[in-house]
């Protein structure tokens, strides 16, 4: 993440407000979401990481002490390259006792208590967290989708993706058609290394097995065309609120020339500005790890109707 600020927010506030709600939608944001992280571990899972990240921390946590959570967010902000926030979700007594009737669950702090005793309890605990919040969520009226938008536009993306997240999958033809799939592509008529002595034992992520399948005559055109594809699609996606887009690209086997196209395709469109994600079904079906994230870059490049991966198309084409 070199040369972006890390964004990392902590998920406070009562029982029953609204948190794990906050951390879902971080989660479709492309957050790495963490619930009751103890709170000393909190910097190095920070320093560690090379994801956005949003850590739920309460009452539940343990070890839990607000001003251990408040000291912590001090020394994170002395870090210039992390952007921390703290939000603290609320909600009113007569919201939070209809939400624990509606659900029938203790309340955290009054277990074998009254409901509204641990309200009153975890509202003192937390003060200081409240006032020390960069945003003070009231759910007390605040129906589900309202609050999600709400985090979206205080926490997505500063423009263009707005959260969507594009997972490319390489699978195996015979053995089924990922079923999560937006869009299958077939790599199938592309030249094959496993008819290559020497690259049959390789993986697409081999560099001479790429190279190997660059070099079909069609390659070219077909990798071209294929983000002409991406990038009428991708945006129209975001327009119509989806938060996820699975593109899945097939071979005969998973191994060779569906996975070269799949890393070459998540490198690009990373760096066109989207959070990618790449899975290697096959591969991981044989034990290999092949799931990861692609960090998107500071600036996005990606808004509206215009396309975020029609740049410099020429210039990836081998």
């Amino acid at each position: 993440m070199s040369g972006v600020r890390q964004r990392v927010v902590l998920v406070s506030g009562l029982s029953g407000a609204g948190k794990s709600s906050i951390l879902r939608t971080l989660e479709d944001l492309g957050y790495e979401a963490v619930d009751n992280l103890p709170l000393p571990l909190i910097e190095d899972v920070v320093a560690r990481g090379d994801r956005w990240l949003a850590i739920g921390v309460d009452s539940r946590t343990s070890g839990f002490c607000p001003e251990i959570a408040l000291e912590t967010l001090s020394r994170m902000r002395l870090d210039p390259g992390l952007r921390p926030e703290l939000v603290y979700a609320w909600a009113d007594e007569a919201a939070l006792l209809r939400r624990y009737t509606e659900t029938r669950r203790r309340h955290p702090m009054a277990p074998a208590g009254r409901v509204i005793d641990g309200i009153a309890a975890e509202e003192a605990l937390t003060a200081s967290l409240r006032l020390a919040a960069d945003l003070v969520v009231d759910t007390s009226e605040l129906p589900p989708p309202a609050l999600r938008r709400l985090i979206e536009q205080r926490f997505g993306p500063e423009e263009g993706q707005r959260g969507l997240v594009v997972s490319l999958v390489s699978f195996a033809y015979p053995a089924g058609l990922p079923r999560e799939a937006d869009l299958v592509l077939d790599a199938r008529f592309l030249r094959n290394p496993h008819y290559d002595a020497t690259l049959r034992p390789r993986t697409g992520l081999d560099p001479e097995v790429g190279a190997y399948v660059e070099a079909d005559p069609d390659y070219s055109a077909f990798y071209a065309m294929v983000f002409d594809l991406l990038g009428l699609l991708l945006p129209r996606f975001v327009q119509e609120g989806k938060k996820y887009a699975t593109v899945a690209i097939g071979c005969t086997g998973g191994r060779h020339r569906s996975v070269h196209l799949v890393e070459r395709i998540a490198a690009q469109l990373a760096e066109a500005g989207w959070q990618v994600t790449r899975t290697h079904r096959e591969l991981t079906r044989q034990g290999s790890s092949a799931e990861q994230s692609v960090n998107a870059p500071a600036t996005l490049q990606t808004g509206g109707a215009r396309s975020a991966v029609q740049g410099s198309v020429q210039a990836q084409e081998a």
